[in-house]
């Protein structure tokens, strides 16, 4: 089996990176922590349409890309290692496909071109209610679209302030049928642990940076062993996690009956390969590390922001170990 990324999809990460590496610096995501602060920048979020990331798996004939999980996974971990402020992922995976699948072509039209928001919402927790034009929303299985002003929100505290979720209580709505919940749930998972591969990699470089320069009884602490040995550990997490994730981004891209265990071992296995980074990483800074005022505390928060998300480690291996034992023996 051969799931690894063609040559035009490493193409569109790159330009993806270079984007953001331009349009998405750290003040840039520290900007959307302030109070009041719109989710995204406006700015940002339209260059993103024009780029396409928010069509990735449109089909042309809504202006999208017509690509597939493998695709946007790449774009994904790029945007978990800028800390991409704002629901883009949600949109993307989950939204932007929801709505075409449930036929409102004009709706998802405007969200893969950046000309709308799609809020994304499962088990009465949704995320980036406020300014949404739509919010897809789930309820006993099912997903809904409904108008984000009729919906009861509650505010609900994160420890990454970029990320704007609420307690969502709602009624009515349209039913949007042709969409699957479960397949949904499944690309969530899946965008999540895309993002925590690419924020673990953002901390390791930017730790391998600051070991290269911070000194210690007159040589780089890069140069002390123990250093270089929880550096190394996480890479091998990292190398270890990302083949998962492109695996379970090809079983839901071809509906494999194993949709469902693929992508929850490749949020466990990003989910523990970002914890790992960020604990190295604060280590390795040192007091600075726990600054308000280092960069730092934004990629780790996000961090175990993304962990939660979408369920933790604990359910996902709970559905790994159930698929195991509920597999027909050869």
């Amino acid at each position: 089996m051969r799931f690894a990324p063609s040559d035009d999809s490493l193409l569109l990460a790159s330009t993806v990176r270079d984007l953001l590496a331009k349009e998405c610096p750290p003040e840039v995501v520290r900007s959307t922590w302030e109070p009041g602060a719109p989710a995204v920048p406006a700015e940002l979020w339209g260059r993103l349409g024009e780029m396409g990331v928010l069509g990735v798996l449109a089909p042309e004939r809504v202006g999208g890309m017509a690509l597939d999980e493998v695709d946007l996974v790449l774009v994904l971990e790029e945007a978990g290692r800028a800390a991409l402020p704002g629901p883009a992922a949600e949109q993307a995976m989950v939204g932007v496909p929801a709505l075409v699948e449930a036929g409102r072509d004009d709706e998802a039209a405007r969200a893969a071109a950046g000309e709308a928001v799609v809020a994304v919402g499962f088990g009465g927790t949704a995320a980036w209610l406020e300014g949404a034009d739509v919010a897809v929303l789930e309820r006993d299985g099912r997903l809904y679209a409904v108008e984000p002003s009729t919906v009861e929100a509650r505010p609900r505290a994160s420890v990454d302030r970029s990320r704007r979720m609420a307690d969502a209580t709602w009624s009515g709505g349209t039913a949007l049928a042709g969409a699957d919940a479960a397949l949904a749930f499944d690309r969530g998972a899946l965008a999540a642990a895309a993002q925590l591969i690419g924020l673990g990699a953002a901390m390791l470089e930017g730790t391998v940076a600051y070991a290269k320069d911070r000194r210690q009884f007159g040589v780089p602490i890069g140069s002390f062993q123990a250093v270089k040995h929880h550096l190394a550990d996480v890479r091998l997490g990292l190398e270890h996690a990302r083949p998962a994730v492109l695996r379970a981004a090809d079983s839901v891209a071809r509906r494999r009956p194993e949709r469902s265990r693929d992508v929850s071992m490749a949020k466990v296995l990003a989910d523990r390969a970002a914890a790992l980074a960020g604990r190295a990483a604060l280590q390795c800074h040192g007091a600075i590390g726990y600054s308000y005022e280092h960069d730092l505390h934004l990629w780790l928060k996000r961090t175990w922001a993304l962990r939660a998300a979408w369920e933790d480690a604990a359910l996902h291996r709970e559905r790994v170990a159930r698929a195991v034992v509920d597999a027909p023996t050869p």
